[in-house]
């Protein structure tokens, strides 16, 4: 599973929209649409707010950066 999938699993489960989850970790919600599309991916620092926002609200969960080979 890549990186869009694992959040939109995660969001769901967290009963989050993607708006509410932008807030929570200080990102636009394009970004977050943006995430889940597959068209961008976040950077160490965001996904460190991430993993922050998953263990400030309880969620045994670690998002991890994933690369896409060059083609």
């Amino acid at each position: 599973m890549g990186f869009p999938e694992e959040l939109k699993k995660f969001r769901k489960k967290a009963k989050l929209s993607q708006m509410a989850l932008a807030d929570a970790v200080g990102v636009s919600f394009t970004t977050i649409n943006r995430w889940e599309t597959g068209k961008v991916e976040p950077n160490f620092k965001t996904l460190k707010m991430l993993n922050d926002y998953c263990k400030s609200i309880g969620v045994d969960h670690v998002f991890h950066k994933t690369y896409k080979p060059s083609k």
